[in-house]
């Protein structure tokens, strides 16, 4: 689906099962993001429950059961994609998937892995992102995850962004544990990814007001 350097495409479910469908998957790099390995190595608790939401093909659920994790839940509102999630995981009773859009999910977890689905969303829901995060984690649960800091020629998606935005955008809802451009990026995104750790503020949940449809 083109789209002129003006225009923004329609970031609905016919389109990302159009991307799957055109294999014009250029986000994915095949395997697990070198950071988010990294990040995985150093837990202990295999019994937390994670959320890779936007999750595509999920190498980071690969990686997670190879380690013997054993509460995934993976999302992504292409059914293309979930069907191919199905078919992969079918004998796996850690992983569960979940054809849904992750505005109107309800859950609690853990620990949320961020991995290219930031950058995928309308710009018009980037300000619930952190919400609607800061909802779905456990009172000590984290948000983990790499974010583009730089800015992409056309419309979109990709969206990129800055450090300095999104400290704006995540000050009110979290704080930071880390939050650095990444030394450990895959070399097809050296230079261009911030890593952060972002654990919830301890104040009351704000209420919810859900994204555009």
């Amino acid at each position: 689906m083109e789209t002129t350097n003006n225009e923004s495409p329609k970031l609905d479910v016919t389109y990302w099962n159009l991307q799957y469908q055109q294999q014009l998957t250029g986000w994915d790099m095949g395997s697990v993001s070198p950071p988010l390995k990294a990040y995985i190595d150093q837990l202990k608790d295999k019994s937390i429950h994670i959320l890779i939401p936007g999750c595509g093909y999920a190498h980071e659920a690969d990686y997670l059961l190879q380690l013997g994790f054993l509460n995934i839940t993976l999302m992504d509102v292409s059914s293309e994609a979930c069907k191919t999630l199905e078919e992969k995981f079918k004998n796996q009773t850690a992983i569960k998937i979940l054809n849904t859009n992750f505005f109107e999910h309800q859950g609690q977890y853990d620990l949320i892995l961020e991995q290219t689905f930031f950058c995928a969303l309308d710009p018009k829901n980037r300000t619930l992102y952190p919400q609607k995060m800061k909802n779905l984690l456990t009172k000590n649960g984290q948000l983990v995850g790499l974010y583009f800091t730089v800015e992409f020629p056309k419309s979109g998606p990709p969206y990129g962004g800055s450090t300095d935005y999104y400290a704006h955008l995540f000050y009110p809802y979290f704080e930071s544990k880390a939050f650095q451009p990444c030394y450990n990026s895959h070399p097809k995104r050296q230079g261009s990814e911030l890593f952060a750790i972002l654990k919830s503020k301890p104040f009351v949940v704000l209420p919810y007001h859900s994204a555009e449809s």
